[in-house]
């Protein structure tokens, strides 16, 4: 029981060295990670620290700023506007996010079982991820126009479905479905490298011996490749997610949150009172 203990402590004391740094390590690792913090102070942390002191004063345009206290939050939480804006934003972000990765995981699936003949395919598509959104919004407000030059339309003409023709952008009931569309589109690029690279990583032993041992592709896939591929589905989750909450361009550009407000997010509604209603202070 003694050896043990001594073995234990021997092994708390290695390992206590093992993590200590001097203080020469000490220096130089501020040193290394001085400009990351600097730069992280004065593009986030300042201005997140000053968003929130803003949001204390009822600034309106070039007006002396007047101190409100939590006035701002009282009226933002009684305003039906930004409530209705709320279930907007989470309906769009998660239908986004589940729409992209779905997509961009089955075709990364598919595109592995032939990885060599799908490259030009999955290059083409992974462009759409590297295509600005608000270029992404001009590409889709041309498809999704009204008129006989709208694409959709055009098609749905050409195959005989004029009664499906529609102001897709201006009807409150299709708008958001159609930004969920091309936000969709936009954001299935991304997903679909990251879970093919995903499935890449599986061990060969591991397909072989499935094939070995007579596993069909629907099996192999169902088995293998979707549970083992699991970790890139998640980063890419992580991924959309956030880029689906911060949309704005595509917004801006297809429906400057209309008609009727029905496609506003949070980050729309925050651009609306700030800088298109003078709400400096309410915006913040």
């Amino acid at each position: 029981m003694a050896t043990a203990a001594l073995r234990q402590n021997t092994q708390a004391e290695s390992g206590a060295n093992r993590f200590s740094l001097s203080r020469g390590e000490w220096f130089a690792a501020a040193v290394l990670l001085a400009p990351a913090m600097l730069f992280f102070t004065v593009t986030v942390l300042y201005p997140l620290v000053d968003t929130i002191r803003l949001s204390f004063f009822d600034i309106k345009g070039l007006a002396p700023a007047k101190w409100v206290g939590l006035g701002n939050y009282v009226k933002l939480f009684a305003d039906p506007a930004f409530r209705s804006t709320i279930g907007t934003t989470l309906f769009f972000t998660v239908a986004v996010t589940v729409l992209s990765v779905g997509i961009g995981w089955t075709l990364a699936i598919l595109c592995s079982l032939a990885p060599t003949q799908t490259r030009i395919a999955r290059i083409m598509m992974f462009i759409s991820f590297g295509i600005s959104d608000a270029v992404v919004g001009f590409m889709w407000l041309v498809i999704f126009r009204p008129d006989e030059a709208g694409l959709l339309n055009s098609l749905l003409r050409g195959i005989g479905l004029e009664h499906l023709q529609h102001a897709w952008l201006g009807d409150a009931k299709t708008a958001l479905w159609a930004i969920i569309a091309t936000a969709t589109w936009s954001g299935v690029g991304l997903p679909l490298l990251i879970c093919f690279a995903s499935v890449q990583s599986i061990s060969t032993n591991v397909i072989e011996a499935a094939q070995i041992d007579g596993a069909r592709t629907t099996s192999m896939i169902r088995h293998i490749l979707m549970p083992l591929s699991l970790p890139g589905v998640r980063v890419s989750i992580f991924i959309n997610l956030l880029g689906a909450l911060r949309a704005f361009d595509v917004i801006f550009v297809m429906t400057a949150g209309g008609p009727v407000r029905s496609t506003e997010t949070i980050g729309y509604f925050m651009f609306r009172e700030s800088f298109a209603q003078f709400k400096l202070g309410y915006g913040a």
